[in-house]
């Protein structure tokens, strides 16, 4: 039986209790979120030229594919996606780039940078998964970044990957 002090003592510690502890729901995002509202996807698509030299696409984007959705920053975000990997081992890939359609950043030219977002996980993903479209969950943050691939916008720390269904 609970007593007037015990569901005192309950509730109290109920409210002081660490956010890590309590279970967190994530939003689920969409590659259009990822752009500022009221920016058109036709707008941040540009064009570019083949760099033959170097075997690589030089893309041409407008000022639009460096905007980004800032109620995003600090968010905690489940999205979908596909790996463009980065960092790994044999337990598997645990730096990716997630984008939105198989094959980005490889075969055809990179998208922007608002459509870009840099993952850092401790849970590795078996390289053998690499082509299954993947779910992301973790804490998304704005982080203009340069790699050989792409400029990227955005980052996300993950706290789960599992399998697209």
């Amino acid at each position: 039986m609970l007593t007037r002090r015990s569901t005192l003592a309950l509730v109290s510690a109920a409210t002081v209790a660490p956010t890590s502890v309590m279970a967190r729901t994530p939003t689920e995002v969409m590659w259009d979120d990822l752009i500022p509202f009221g920016v058109p996807y036709s707008e941040i698509v540009g064009d570019g030229e083949i760099d033959f030299e170097n075997d690589t696409w030089k893309p041409e984007y407008d000022a639009n594919a460096t905007k980004f959705n800032t109620t995003l920053e600090g968010a905690y975000v489940r999205m979908p996606g596909y790996i463009i990997p980065f960092v790994g081992d044999a337990d598997g890939i645990t730096e990716f780039l997630l984008v939105p359609y198989v094959g980005a950043c490889i075969h055809v030219p990179p998208p922007p940078p608002n459509q870009l977002v840099y993952v850092r996980s401790n849970q590795p993903w078996p390289t053998s998964g690499l082509w299954e479209a993947i779910w992301v969950t973790g804490t998304m943050s704005l982080e203009l970044q340069d790699t050989t691939l792409a400029t990227i916008g955005y980052a996300l720390e993950s706290d789960s990957i599992e399998v697209y269904e």
